[in-house]
């Protein structure tokens, strides 16, 4: 085999060849365990918003175009919620195709790191839920995430991605 075809073996173009990639060079099992999982996730998120933009797209049919603005907030939306999920990922094959170092360490940490992050996206929607939807046996913990401001259901998710970058930019 030439020294071409092996570095296009290992080398990867898209965001789906960098998922096959990393599991691919990863020595860490919680890792490997996370770029399925941010995979399946991604998959259904993906799959949600386009199905909330197509809903939107069919509500705002003959509104004028300041009524249909929002359309464009749900793909910041997505950014910000796709983005840290596939951010891991994206980090360890790029240090992986780098050769910055073999570390499975770093993978671990990433992984957990990216796990941390849909933990805070629950208890972000949690924090966010309207009140005709809170349960009413929400418990100590469930009542207090109920008690705060809506708003602050952005506080979890963002801390966490920027959490993924500094661990990122800290082990690096």
């Amino acid at each position: 085999m030439t020294d071409a075809a092996s570095a296009g073996e290992d080398d990867y173009s898209g965001l789906l060849g960098a998922f096959r990639y990393s599991f691919r060079v990863s020595d860490s099992l919680v890792f490997r365990l996370y770029v399925l999982l941010s995979f399946v996730l991604g998959v259904i998120l993906g799959f949600t918003f386009v199905l909330a933009l197509v809903r939107w797209f069919y509500l705002t049919l003959g509104h004028s175009a300041l009524e249909t603005t929002s359309n464009a907030f749900l793909g910041v939306i997505a950014l910000f919620v796709l983005g840290p999920l596939f951010a891991p990922v994206l980090f360890v094959a790029r240090r992986h195709r780098r050769d910055e170092g073999e570390d499975a360490r770093y993978d671990t940490i990433l992984a957990l790191s990216g796990v941390l992050f849909l933990l805070s996206l629950y208890v972000g929607v949690i924090i966010s839920v309207p009140a005709q939807y809170q349960s009413a046996n929400a418990g100590a913990l469930g009542s207090f995430l109920y008690s705060l401001p809506q708003l602050s259901g952005l506080v979890p998710p963002i801390v966490s991605a920027l959490f993924i970058y500094a661990l990122h930019r800290f082990l690096k």
